[in-house]
C-alpha cells in the first residue's frame, strides 16, 4: 500500500469501513437513475465491492478471527426464519424483487443466480457487518470511533443502531431483530467474524428459499 494512502487512513480510519457500503449504495441507486438490468448492476456491484473489500482487507483483518462458533450459526439461521416466518404479518417500506428468469433465458440465468448468491453470502455480509457492527456500533459510542474496542457494548449504540440496519431494509421489523442479534453475536466473543458468518448464513438460507419458492421479493 502506497505511503501516502496509508497516512491517509490513519487520519480518516473510517475510509475502509465506510468505502465499500457507500460503494454498494451509489451502485444501487446508479442502477435506477439510468435503468441499468438488475443482472448487469448486481454482477458489476458485487465485483466492485468486492474489490474495495479487498483493497482495504488489512485494515481491517484483524478484527476478524476466523474460527466456527455454534452460536453463530444457530443466529444464522434464527434469523433466516424471523425473516420469512412473519412475511405479511406488517407493512413494509416500499418493495424490491430480482427474478432472474425474467432477466435472462439459457445458461445464462444460472450465471446470474451464481452471482446472486455469491454475492448475498460472501460480499454482503462483510461489506454490511464492517459498516454496521465494526463501524457504526462504535462510532455511535465514540466519535473516534477505532479508540472503542470492537463489540464494546452500549444500550444506545445497540438500539439505535439496529434502528438503522433495519429500515435500511424492505422488512425493516425483522431487519431490526437482525441487527439485534448480529450485534449480540458480536458481544459473545467480539469476533467480527462471527457477525459475518451468522449473516452469510442467513442470506444463503434465503437465497436457497428463494430459488425453490420463487418468492422473487425476498431477492
Amino acid at each position: 500500500m502506497p505511503k501516502n494512502s496509508a497516512t491517509s487512513y490513519l487520519k480518516r480510519p473510517y475510509i475502509p469501513y465506510v468505502a465499500p457500503f457507500v460503494l454498494f449504495a451509489i451502485c444501487i441507486y446508479v442502477g435506477l437513475l439510468f435503468n441499468i438490468s438488475q443482472s448487469l448492476m448486481y454482477s458489476v456491484k458485487t465485483v466492485l465491492v468486492a474489490a474495495c473489500l479487498i483493497y482495504f482487507w488489512n485494515s481491517y483483518k484483524h478484527e476478524i478471527r476466523f474460527s466456527f462458533n455454534w452460536l453463530a450459526v444457530i443466529s444464522g439461521v434464527l434469523v433466516f426464519f424471523i425473516w420469512v416466518l412473519p412475511e405479511g404479518l406488517y407493512p413494509q417500506i416500499g418493495h424490491s424483487e430480482f427474478n432472474p428468469y425474467k432477466q435472462s433465458s439459457g445458461y445464462e440465468v444460472y450465471f446470474i443466480i451464481a452471482f446472486r448468491l455469491i454475492g448475498a453470502t460472501l460480499v454482503v455480509p462483510l461489506m454490511e457487518e464492517l459498516f454496521w457492527r465494526s463501524f457504526a456500533l462504535r462510532f455511535a459510542i465514540r466519535s473516534d470511533f477505532a479508540s472503542a474496542p470492537l463489540g464494546q457494548f452500549s444500550w444506545f449504540s445497540f438500539i439505535f443502531i439496529s434502528l438503522f440496519f433495519g429500515f435500511e431494509h424492505h422488512r425493516w421489523l425483522v431487519g431490526i431483530i437482525a441487527g439485534m442479534v448480529y450485534a449480540g453475536v458480536l458481544y459473545h466473543r467480539k469476533n467480527l467474524f462471527d457477525p459475518i458468518l451468522s449473516h452469510a448464513i442467513t442470506n444463503l438460507l434465503l437465497g436457497i428459499y428463494v430459488l425453490l419458492t420463487h418468492q422473487w421479493s425476498f431477492w
